[in-house]
């Protein structure tokens, strides 16, 4: 069996089911196995691309290889094909093999690509993932999920329209402080779990930036495709990124057309890890109110917050900007996982607990990568599917609703909807610009702009 036939066969017996494994004969694992590499598309090589995804995740890899580089800008685009032909020249002989687009689709249209690792800003995460899943390519994607609740919902569509493997790239749950911490929740060392605390670092960049003089377009980028399917806006660096090098902090970070600001950036990293140990992957709270401030100006994102969230059930969440840490507070004592190696609780004796095989536990989590190919080869579910990670980000934009709107905001998790709250539920949809999106694209994302979102 040829490996793009096995890896098709893979994918299809896992559809619909994302949750049951697929059996897969020993043999298949083998050094010659036609399983054994996984071809992997890079849509969008910035920082976070060549730093964490490339240098520090599949080019690490033996199973895998990538062989596709993509971004609107050339410089960009360069340097992640140079990043990745030196990795596999110091492997072994010279490798020059990565091909380059400067279109997306022309990545995904590659039928020698089998999955893709979405790096781009994040109001391009959602066409780019729906373009995958719909080619049938497996989807890695960034975190901050996406920008709008009803594009996310999109996204999660159309995964399970396809069945192809799926994850958010968050390497938290890989962290053992983290996961310890869930694991000391989850076999009930602390009791009965009855609030979580959640902190996120504020902006790295210092005060906002004001308004900024209209510049010329570097010539290495597409500046109309980098806009995608945000509006039209005139040039400035600081409201894309620093032409030349991959240092630098991006400051579409903190402009709204682009991305919600840091409560989803960080908080898609420690909430993930909350919800992981709530137990609430796939559940939402039944109210949240808040308050905050925003920045004002070009960087305008919100700055600082303290939300309080309440389930059906009683259990609470507050989420804040602080350290970045999150806070387990059971009947019978709290543990605190503070990022990066930081583990402390209210006694001792629950640090002390080391649980048995027969227990359960964590402490032999898989990388995000290499838990996002194994999902490719075997069919069950990532340890962070899109379905989770959109549940996350849903969780932080109801406290930016609230605190935007300035009220108490009560949901209802079976008609995933705000309660009575025309105002809220406006906010859950997104106008989008359809240019550089394919028709098909455009017509899976209009169907969820809606207030009901299903």
């Amino acid at each position: 069996m040829k490996r793009r036939t096995f890896i098709k066969n893979t994918t299809a017996t896992a559809a619909g089911s994302m949750l049951i494994p697929t059996i897969v004969p020993s043999t298949v694992f083998g050094k010659n196995a036609p399983s054994n590499q996984i071809n992997v598309g890079m849509v969008g090589t910035g920082r976070q691309a060549i730093n964490a995804n490339l240098k520090n995740g599949f080019l690490k890899l033996d199973n895998c290889r990538v062989i596709a580089v993509n971004d609107v800008d050339s410089w960009r685009m360069d340097l992640g094909a140079k990043t990745v032909n030196d990795a596999y020249s110091k492997a072994g002989g010279k490798y020059r093999g990565v091909e380059k687009y400067d279109d997306y689709r022309d990545l995904i249209a590659n039928k020698d690509v089998d999955a893709v690792m979405i790096s781009t800003t994040d109001h391009w995460h959602a066409p780019a993932a729906i373009a995958a899943a719909l080619a049938a390519k497996h989807v890695c994607m960034e975190k901050a999920f996406t920008v709008a609740p009803a594009w996310g919902t999109a996204v999660v569509q159309a995964i399970k329209k396809t069945g192809v493997a799926n994850r958010l790239d968050s390497e938290f749950r890989t962290n053992r402080t983290m996961n310890r911490a869930v694991e000391l929740v989850h076999l009930g060392v602390i009791g009965e779990l009855v609030e979580v605390i959640v902190g996120v670092p504020g902006e790295l960049n210092g005060s906002a930036l004001g308004p900024q003089d209209t510049m010329p377009v570097p010539k290495e980028l597409n500046y109309d495709m980098w806009l995608g399917p945000a509006f039209q806006a005139p040039y400035t660096m600081q409201r894309v990124h620093e032409p030349g090098t991959i240092s630098s902090r991006p400051g579409w970070l903190r402009i709204s057309d682009y991305c919600n600001g840091m409560i989803t950036n960080w908080g898609a990293h420690l909430n993930d890890i909350a919800l992981w140990g709530m137990r609430k992957e796939y559940e939402l709270p039944a109210s949240v109110e808040g308050n905050g401030t925003f920045d004002k100006g070009l960087w305008h994102t919100i700055n600082a917050f303290e939300i309080d969230y309440k389930y059906a059930d009683g259990l609470k969440l507050k989420y804040k900007i602080d350290e970045p840490f999150v806070k387990f507070i059971g009947n019978n004592g709290w543990v605190k996982a503070a990022y990066p190696k930081t583990l402390t609780a209210s006694d001792d004796k629950i640090l002390a607990f080391e649980p048995s095989d027969n227990d359960g536990h964590y402490r032999d989590t898989l990388t995000d990568k290499a838990d996002f190919l194994r999902s490719i080869k075997t069919g069950q579910r990532t340890a962070e599917p899109l379905e989770v990670g959109n549940n996350v980000y849903m969780l932080t934009m109801m406290g930016l609703f609230a605190v935007t709107l300035g009220q108490t905001l009560k949901w209802d998790n079976k008609t995933r909807t705000f309660v009575n709250d025309n105002a809220a539920n406006a906010m859950m949809t997104r106008p989008f610009r359809e240019k550089w999106i394919d028709k098909e694209v455009v017509n899976w994302m209009n169907k969820f702009q809606q207030f009901e979102l299903k």
